[in-house]
């Protein structure tokens, strides 16, 4: 790791712990030329599947067009920004577990539409109905 202060190519890590609910790692590093020090975080890099539309397109994951989906569905309900966060990191990690590179978006519809359900049924029934 470069120093931010020297530009100087090492540094030794003198404390290291975790951060962002585990997410992220925090290491303390001191410069081994200048003695300056300075905080680096680490993580991981998460890769969503490509999207196969209906007509065979291909495009990338979108989560600002899932996000909107979501609002659009849960508009007027009681339903915290919160919980919205929470449904919107579950589908997320669902979609990645499959396992796959491409994922067809009827897929991710029925992923959508299981999580709406246990959510809000009236958002549910918003949902399905515009997308099938």
């Amino acid at each position: 790791m470069h120093c931010p202060f020297c530009n100087a190519a090492d540094s030794k890590v003198i404390d290291s712990r975790l951060a962002a609910e585990g997410c992220q790692i925090r290491r303390r590093r001191e410069c081994t030329s200048c003695g300056e020090r300075f905080t680096t975080f680490e993580s991981y890099e998460v890769v969503m599947p490509r999207v196969i539309k209906s007509n065979g397109r291909n495009d990338p994951f979108d989560e600002a067009k899932l996000r909107r989906s979501l609002m659009h569905a849960l508009q007027k309900r009681p339903v915290t920004q919160e919980q919205i966060e929470t449904v919107l990191s579950d589908i997320q990690a669902q979609i990645r577990r499959l396992g796959e590179r491409d994922v067809k978006s009827r897929t991710i519809g029925e992923i959508v539409m299981q999580a709406l359900y246990s959510l809000d049924r009236v958002a549910y029934v918003r949902f399905a109905s515009v997308y099938q």
